[in-house]
């Protein structure tokens, strides 16, 4: 095991957006009786990352009260309306100016990531050579993402759409990968998104069964 490998990883949520294709704030929608960012954070928070970096932008005082109780170091992204990637560079500068030998980028709208995935990214960094570590769903390439400390620069440096996807593509070669099943991949932008993720963990609310219910009986 090479001996930079022992050291801290952490883990960076991006929870700053705007959801502006689900018509409200997303992350305080719920999930099986938590809101979407708490399930995130509280994932990653049992990885065991040092640090774990919350993002924030968009109603970052809701936000973080819906984390009470999680210890994280919340990192303001300004830009925050620019999109995803200026929270990727934001919290990557955060994470450089700690220990931390790499960092695992993670979104906060993924609510099939587990802990238990982000625990098998860190370890197959800590039994390899590799500069990077990605998920792989079915040919997928997606969050999260194992980054090593060396490509911190290199992500902070990238501006536009797809930095992260930038890096991903220049360090293919040398990648490690983790597959996953391509259900975990789903992420919710649209309102409908969440309808069928709600409905796939919890069945159809009340007022979609008494809705079923009653176009049945009419055949």
């Amino acid at each position: 095991m090479p001996s930079d490998r022992t050291g801290s990883v952490a883990g960076v949520v991006l929870a700053a957006g705007t959801s502006t294709r689900m018509g409200q704030n997303k992350l305080f929608m719920r999930l099986e009786g938590e809101t979407l960012v708490r399930r995130a954070v509280e994932r990653a928070s049992k990885a065991g990352f040092d640090p774990l970096i919350v993002v924030l932008g968009h109603e970052a005082d809701l936000v973080q009260q819906a984390l009470e109780g999680i210890r994280y170091l919340p990192v303001l992204n300004p830009e925050y309306e620019r999109g995803v990637n200026s929270s990727l560079r934001a919290g990557i500068r955060a994470a450089s100016e700690t220990d931390a030998r790499a960092a695992v980028v993670i979104l906060a709208d993924m609510p099939f990531v587990t802990t238990a995935m982000m625990e098998t990214l860190v370890a197959t960094y800590r039994r390899s050579e590799a500069p990077l570590v990605v998920s792989d769903y079915q040919g997928v390439n997606a969050p999260p993402m194992l980054y090593d400390r060396s490509l911190f620069g290199e992500l902070a440096a990238l501006e536009g759409q797809g930095c992260g996807k930038q890096v991903v593509k220049r360090h293919r070669h040398e990648a490690e990968l983790a597959s996953w099943p391509v259900e975990a991949l789903t992420d919710l932008d649209e309102p409908g998104d969440f309808t069928r993720v709600r409905a796939s963990v919890e069945g159809p609310v009340p007022s979609e069964v008494e809705a079923r219910s009653g176009v049945e009986g009419r055949h």
